[in-house]
Formats: C-alpha cells, structure tokens, sequence
C-alpha cells in the first residue's frame, strides 16, 4: 500500500487518499441488478484527502474536523471499517480523523478513495494479511469506484461496473486544472436518468468506437471525442457545466470534460504557463473550487 501510506507505526497510521477523473466515460448498456456497465479510463491525481487512522478498543469512531459530511454509518469511510472487521473477524476498534480536501459529490472519487485507503489502512494496521483479491471484493460491496482505488497504480481501463481493470501508463505530460461550480451531483440521479438522454448528448462524437492500444499515445483530444456519457444529463440540469468546458477550451486546455457524475469539470494543458493563466482566471470566479495539479504516479 506504498501509494496510501505517509506515516506508520504499530498503532496509527496516516494515509492519503487522491482524488481521480474519468478521462472518458462511456455507458454501455444497465443490467438486470440497476447497474450500469461502463468502459472508462480513469487516472489518479495529486489532489488528496488526509486519513488519521488509530488503533482502539470496542468501537468505531469517525470524525470529520471542519466539513459538514456524515461522521456515521452514512460515510462510505465508516461502512468500509464495518466491513473489514465483519470480514476479518477481528473485534472492531479504530479511531478515523478524515481531512477532506476533495471536493464531496464532484464526480472526483473522493468519498470511494477514502473508503479504500481504510482497507488498505486496517489491513496493515491489524496484520489481517488480506490478498488484493479479498479487498476488492470488499470493496466492490462498498462501491463501484473503489477497487481502482485500491490498486497501486496511476490510471486504469475500467470496464464491466468498474470493477474489471487494466493498469495503463499515466498522462505524464500535462497539467490538470480542475473547476467545481460549488454544488453536488449525486452519482445515483445522474445514472438513473441516463437512459432519458442517452441518444441526445452533443459532446459525444464517437460513442461506438471501439479502442485498443495505449490511451497515453493518442491525441488527448481523442478523450473529449470519446466524451463522458454523463454530461447530457448533468449539463441538462446545470448548463453552468457547459459554460465551464467552453471556457476551459478557450484559456488553452487541449481536452475538457466533466469527470464522473459531474459536475467537476477538467481541462488537460500542456504547459503550466497557460494551466497557471487558467487556474487564475477561473478561480476569481469559482475560488476555492478551483485546483491545479498533476497526475498522481505512486
């Protein structure tokens, strides 16, 4: 777990969980159980919350210090403890401090991040020597994101729920501006009104394309053209999101696209000249919603 762990010993642990985007994300069909099968690639960024995780007796304890998120079971953090130790057997006792620095139901991962720097966390701090293989299926219990969190690795192909994933080389050479407009999407809306817009999404160019080789190689605008499937319903309810990506287009991003459910946007640039430019501009507008990073290499 080299790319959760900053500090260790035998009772504590602190831990970074980065945040992602979904470089492109199409939708390929909804199955007999409501979900949805998708083909994505997703690629971790330095954009990180912070995890205090401690060893104590008798309980479960989450606190969130400074942000209005659920400090129970109605925190994917808190049911990912439930779960480790209902797995494990092992009497449940952890104390979690979380620092939230990714922004909550901005389709960035943050609350599936978190959930699977927990695993990774417990597995180490109890010595409970789980297999990959056992933590994903935790995880997968736990939500569609989380096994590509899991996984120490920089980018992925996600396919079947999410759950089915292919390491490819991360987008070294490009500096990632990320704008939130300040409100929240919630990830299960977006999916159940897809197949409403699923034919009427103008940002899609090449839905039926079929992809082979190395992603990394490609024109980054082939993300763009490959489009997020999601954004036809999102932008039909906040057309703000479509006003962000012109934009972006416009301050020099060679891709821009929302991530996930939305409704964070990104804009890939290849220099940090025009990526500083860009965070400046935009963040006079949207502020502290407004982040420039790189991609996260473990």
């Amino acid at each position: 777990m080299k790319q959760n762990a900053l500090t260790a010993n035998g009772q504590r642990l602190t831990l970074k969980a980065p945040a992602k985007i979904n470089l492109f994300l199409k939708i390929l069909g909804r199955r007999s159980d409501g979900y949805h099968e998708i083909e994505s690639l997703m690629q971790k960024i330095e954009l990180f919350d912070i995890l205090h995780v401690s060893r104590q007796e008798g309980f479960i304890s989450l606190s969130c210090p400074g942000n209005a998120v659920p400090e129970d079971r109605n925190n994917l953090v808190f049911r990912a403890a439930e779960a480790f130790f209902s797995t494990t057997s092992i009497a449940p006792g952890v104390r979690i401090i979380l620092e939230k620095k990714i922004p909550v139901a901005a389709g960035l991962g943050g609350g599936s991040s978190d959930a699977a720097a927990v695993l990774l966390g417990l597995n180490r701090l109890y010595a409970a020597e789980m297999e990959p293989e056992g933590l994903a299926d935790i995880g997968l219990q736990l939500g569609a994101d989380v096994p590509f969190f899991l996984q120490d690795c920089s980018g992925a192909l996600a396919t079947g729920i999410g759950e089915s994933l292919r390491q490819v080389d991360p987008i070294r050479n490009y500096w990632i501006l990320l704008v939130n407009p300040g409100f929240a999407v919630s990830t299960k809306w977006a999916y159940e009104n897809f197949p409403l817009t699923s034919y009427s999404n103008p940002f899609i160019l090449a839905r039926g394309r079929k992809m082979d080789g190395n992603f990394m190689l490609s024109s980054p605008g082939l993300f763009e053209e490959l489009g997020n499937d999601l954004e036809a319903v999102t932008i039909n309810r906040y057309p703000e999101i479509g006003y962000i990506k012109k934009e972006l287009k416009k301050a020099g991003a060679v891709t821009a696209l929302m991530s996930g459910s939305g409704p964070t946007v990104f804009g890939l640039f290849p220099g940090k000249k025009e990526a500083q430019h860009g965070f400046e501009q935009f963040a006079r507008e949207y502020g502290d919603n407004v982040f420039l990073v790189r991609p996260y290499i473990p």
